[in-house]
């Protein structure tokens, strides 16, 4: 970080700090004005409550970011968690094995995350146009099966299962949730596979420059289809702990809105939405943030109704701000 400033004046070091760490900053200032707002911010309980809160949009967020850096979208990650919740029950029901229930829903996510990326870089669709033809798809397969109604976990598994979203580690007086470790591992491996690996290099070149990537002999469509199959299998984690936390996946509307929260959570983290620059620990933050925004909320008495126009804002106003800082360098 510091050979990074070697040569550079006050005032430039000052404004490559706030284009290349606004989303520490950031965190910093919600952290700050959530304290104020809430007296019992720095407890154990509401850290690692936002930290479980977090979890399932977080895992979704990972795969999303490297989704976005190489220049394409997914919207049909609240759809595939649903479905992927919704048969892994079945499944769970059926087995009464949690492990069969974890191994169905990550093969299930790879291969609908497959599909996405197939559609995208063989069919030469839009991402947009794939991931929302999937988003209908898989929505409407899952409510066909439930009829609008839940999936629910048997009485005999209920409480064996319930502990993967309520247990934890206990550390002497403290309670390190399953969930909170789940996120923060996820996160750590990663910002390994975009820092140190030979994939996270190509997914920051195909979305700086794809042709340019293809020039330079990169496997340009295996990229798009390793980034959307891993997005895949992240919403087949996240299907168990929502399933999990929940106890049932509600066909109709379970997981609806979790893309818009993903998406916001990458944008506020620093990740540019035209793709080729992102950084795991920006999108990492910016779940945190999303959910310490939601935690303001509460404190505020605003309704969480209004989550969606929320997320939005923070993707408009996350863009704009990219758009600025482009047209300034």
């Amino acid at each position: 970080m510091f050979k990074t400033f070697q040569g550079l004046s006050s005032k430039e070091i000052l404004r490559k700090i706030v284009q290349d760490y606004s989303y520490w900053l950031s965190f910093f200032l919600l952290v700050i004005i959530a304290s104020v707002m809430n007296p019992n911010f720095f407890s154990w309980n509401n850290i690692s409550n936002i930290f479980v809160q977090s979890a399932m949009i977080g895992l979704i967020a990972m795969g999303m970011s490297m989704v976005i850096s190489a220049g394409q979208i997914d919207i049909s990650v609240g759809s595939q968690v649903a479905i992927l919740g919704g048969f892994g029950i079945m499944v769970l029901n059926a087995t009464g094995s949690v492990w069969i229930m974890l191994g169905f829903c990550i093969i299930g996510g790879a291969i609908i995350g497959t599909v996405n990326g197939l559609l995208v870089a063989k069919g030469h669709l839009p991402a947009m146009i794939a991931t929302l033809a999937m988003q209908t798809a898989c929505r409407s397969i899952i409510n066909f099966y439930g009829q609008g109604g839940p999936f629910t976990v048997k009485k005999e598994i209920y409480d064996s299962f319930r502990m993967i979203a309520v247990g934890g580690f206990q550390i002497g007086s403290f309670k390190i949730p399953y969930m909170m470790v789940i996120f923060i591992v996820v996160a750590i491996i990663f910002n390994i596979i975009m820092k140190r690996t030979k994939l996270g290099k190509h997914i920051y070149a195909v979305g700086s420059n794809e042709t340019s990537a293809r020039l330079a002999g990169i496997n340009v469509d295996m990229t798009k289809i390793a980034v959307f199959t891993i997005t895949g299998i992240m919403c087949g984690v996240a299907a168990v702990l929502y399933a999990s936390r929940l106890t049932a996946v509600a066909s109709a509307n379970a997981a609806v809105g979790y893309e818009m929260e993903a998406i916001a959570a990458v944008a506020i983290g620093g990740t540019s939405m035209s793709g080729g620059k992102g950084k795991i620990m920006g999108t990492f933050l910016g779940v945190l943030m999303f959910k310490i925004i939601s935690n303001i909320l509460t404190s505020a008495d605003v309704s969480s109704f209004l989550n969606g126009a929320i997320s939005g804002s923070i993707i408009v106003i996350a863009v704009l701000l990219q758009n600025f800082q482009n047209r300034k360098k």
